[in-house]
């Protein structure tokens, strides 16, 4: 699979995330999509500390972590293989710092460090140069290798650009078919500057795979008379065509046109089984 830059590190076009997921399905079931990953080339994966799917999990934040850790392991990936980013959510700061966050995960996951580390948007009383260095300072101990963002405005990236000592070298935004203006806004753009995007989304819920229309279940089930979310089920119909003339799917065709995005350094993607994983990859050799 084609490699693109990740700040210094060289990420697979796709990459697999994880949310819940690995809490929803057996831990066998989490191994075999590790094993699909690692079969298509895929080489960035994404844990983050996630409140608990269930009420009775052992731990009622950061047991994503743990099965994480542990459907890694058990699939025998070897860590130098593998780049593993996680996320800042500064919840109990300032009480916890972000290095005390970042060693927390750590423990969770069983793992001896991360590769990369995002920061959701900090608490709106902290300001930005303190952030840049408190997340930045990660990279200048040898904790992480570089950082980016998750969902912060165009003026807060372009704070932090001018601030940082250690800059913030891509973005996770979301990004679709339906939903491009934070990515290709020109504030957007030019608040980036050279920074990546790591583009989320790119299903929109599930809406672009056309499976609702099948009778199909997923995140926007219960949802789908919202208007939000009629340009994107309209779409799918013409991504159902189109996909029909080329022998392919309406979700590889949303997620090419994703990786296909200029900036774009990695497709964010999730997957339940190995071959929805298989299926996703599929949309790279269109």
């Amino acid at each position: 699979m084609e490699q693109r830059a990740l700040g210094p590190l060289p990420v697979s076009v796709l990459s697999l995330g994880s949310w819940q997921t690995y809490e929803r399905i057996s831990r066998a079931e989490g191994v075999a999509v590790l094993d699909a990953a690692r079969d298509v080339g895929i080489t960035l994966l994404e844990v983050a500390r996630y409140n608990a799917a269930e009420p009775d999990a052992p731990l009622a934040t950061g047991y994503s972590e743990v099965v994480f850790g542990e459907i890694l392991r058990a699939s025998g990936w070897p860590r130098d293989e593998v780049v593993i980013a996680n996320k800042l959510w500064w919840e109990f700061w300032p009480g916890q710092s972000v290095a005390e966050e970042l060693d927390a995960s750590l423990g969770r996951t069983g793992l001896d460090h991360f590769d990369f580390i995002y920061s959701d948007p900090p608490p709106t009383e902290l300001v930005i140069e303190e952030v840049c260095e408190a997340v930045g300072g990660l990279v200048t101990a040898g904790k992480v290798k570089a950082w980016g963002v998750v969902n912060w405005p165009a003026e807060l990236i372009a704070q932090a650009r001018a601030v940082a000592a250690v800059p913030p070298v891509a973005a996770q935004l979301p990004y679709n078919l339906i939903f491009r203006s934070m990515v290709e806004a020109p504030e957007m753009v030019e608040a980036m500057g050279p920074m990546g995007v790591v583009a989320s989304a790119v299903l929109a819920g599930g809406a672009l795979t056309g499976k609702y229309a099948d009778g199909g279940s997923g995140r926007l089930s219960g949802r789908l008379d919202d208007p939000r979310f009629a340009p994107a089920l309209a779409e799918a119909e013409q991504l159902r065509e189109r996909a029909a003339e080329l022998g392919t799917t309406p979700a590889a065709l949303a997620i090419r046109f994703a990786a296909e995005a200029p900036r774009v350094a990695t497709v964010l993607l999730g997957a339940t089984s190995p071959e929805q994983v298989r299926e996703n990859a599929r949309a790279i050799a269109l």
